[in-house]
């Protein structure tokens, strides 16, 4: 990988692919890669945004050597082997910047958090379109190349493991370790869209706590489906797409389960699965669901723009509960940003079209897009608008409208009912919503459902004397630290 020093005359090199690090990552999907290197960070005090995005990146070559933060969880990682083993240029090498001496890296800009994310500090590589001031967290809807999708295809040698989706009961393929690799045909495309329509049924029913780290295999199957290739183009595309729709299943459950780092490197997986691809369906529910993330995440202007980049994809679709959504989507983030008249008019506009019915076009996965689900993202816009009132009255709405087979969703809006009535004045309505959440939890495994029980029964810990709060708060007291959290 080393190469002579580049001067401004010269002509930029096209980057060459880092095989060696494509060796290290193994079976592993970039998310899960990814993932490692930020626990890894975490180890040795570093902070590094790490996502599939940037490992597809160092895997395509397009990032020649790290930046320091990175050089030092690598290593960790990899104890005993140096930059050059890990497939990188010399720092010397790479656009002309001196190396500074073993050991010795600027704690100014190593800690500054414009360079925290990114790549050699002041030295961008070739078709990096990176802001050099700006972070690599504040890169939400910036456009995804295909570079990421190289992960999906790249390696793999001769052969292909077995590629099993045995923890949700659905198998892909059993083909040896040794055996030559066989091309994924329709069956195995079969296969893969039931595993996503299986973890889709499970998490409406149990909450996704108890079934990300499962979902990790059939991901992982997923990865080699793609790297084996297929018998046709129009297998090859329904795996790509199977395998887009399956990282934002997996996705969810990171996201509900408050991984949300995790969530958002799946997410971008998809996202430039559909990008590749050119699937605009796809690509929309991507959006989607960053929006979602985003607005979860405390960052309410991505939430706007993700929603807005999704309505854009997805006009030519022809689904007007697909924009419904989408619109809701986009009132969440103006709530966030404390925007009512903004708030207002994205939900005026979800409600016009979702008045405008179900048709053939609605995407699948869009099965738990109902009234119950209308109201209750509205509530959830009227609560962080602080009109806890009107947040109440739609959480409840919801909860009485939703089908008893979404038990999550019963007990999400429940959960919401509760805290909007305890944030509003009414804590004995608001513990027996509570205690009807309890009631659910043995059936239902959901971070988000628990963090919002916690802040409620924070909020009535004053009010102890009325009615029902005591038994509450004693109930929610006996749950499992896990559960209280």
């Amino acid at each position: 990988m080393a190469s002579s020093t580049v001067t401004s005359s010269q002509p930029e090199r096209p980057p060459r692919p880092n095989l060696a690090f494509r060796q290290l990552r193994g079976r592993r999907s970039p998310a899960e890669f990814a993932a490692m290197v930020r626990r890894a960070a975490r180890e040795i005090g570093e902070r590094v945004s790490c996502d599939a995005r940037y490992i597809g990146r160092v895997e395509a070559g397009e990032i020649r050597c790290p930046n320091y933060a990175y050089e030092r969880v690598f290593l960790h990682m990899f104890p005993g082997r140096t930059l050059a083993d890990l497939g990188f240029a010399p720092r010397s090498s790479v656009r002309g910047r001196g190396a500074r001496p073993a050991g010795e890296a600027s704690p100014s800009l190593a800690a500054h958090p414009a360079f925290a994310g990114g790549e050699t500090q002041g030295a961008f590589e070739p078709y990096d379109t990176q802001d050099p001031y700006d972070t690599h967290e504040n890169h939400e809807i910036h456009e995804e190349s295909d570079v990421l999708r190289r992960a999906f295809m790249t390696g793999g040698g001769a052969t292909v493991a077995a590629a099993t989706l045995g923890p949700l009961g659905v198998t892909i393929d059993a083909a040896a370790s040794d055996r030559p690799v066989r091309r994924a045909g329709s069956s195995e495309a079969a296969a893969l869209e039931e595993a996503v329509r299986r973890i889709r049924l499970l998490d409406d029913r149990h909450g996704a706590d108890g079934l990300y780290r499962r979902a990790a295999a059939p991901l992982r199957a997923a990865y080699e489906l793609l790297d084996a290739g297929a018998t046709r183009q129009t297998t090859a595309d329904r795996l790509h797409s199977g395998a887009g729709e399956l990282a934002i299943s997996v996705g969810w459950l990171a996201h509900d389960s408050g991984r949300f780092d995790d969530a958002r490197s799946h997410y971008a997986e998809a996202l430039a699965t559909a990008r590749m691809t050119g699937d605009p369906a796809l690509e929309a529910h991507a959006f989607c669901n960053t929006a979602f993330l985003a607005r979860d995440a405390g960052r309410p202007r991505e939430a706007v723009r993700a929603a807005q980049a999704a309505q854009r994809v997805g006009r030519s679709l022809g689904s007007a509960r697909l924009m419904s959504l989408l619109a809701l989507r986009e009132a969440g983030g103006w709530a966030g940003l404390a925007d009512r008249t903004g708030c207002e008019q994205a939900l005026v506009r979800a409600q016009a079209l979702y008045d405008r019915g179900r048709s053939d076009a609605d995407p699948e996965w869009m099965t738990f897009y109902g009234e119950a689900e209308l109201e209750g993202l509205e509530a959830q816009c009227w609560s962080t608008l602080g009109d806890w009132t009107r947040a109440a009255r739609h959480a409840r709405r919801a909860a009485q409208l939703q089908d008893p087979h979404f038990t999550r969703n019963i007990a999400l809006y429940t959960a919401e009912l509760a805290d909007d009535l305890a944030r509003g004045g009414r804590p004995d309505e608001a513990a027996a919503a509570g205690m009807q959440v309890l009631d659910l939890l043995d059936q239902v495994q959901s971070s988000r459902i628990q963090t919002m029980l916690a802040g409620t029964a924070r909020v009535l810990l004053p009010h102890r004397r009325a009615s029902g709060v005591s038994g509450f708060l004693e109930r929610h007291a006996s749950l499992p630290r896990t559960a209280r959290t």
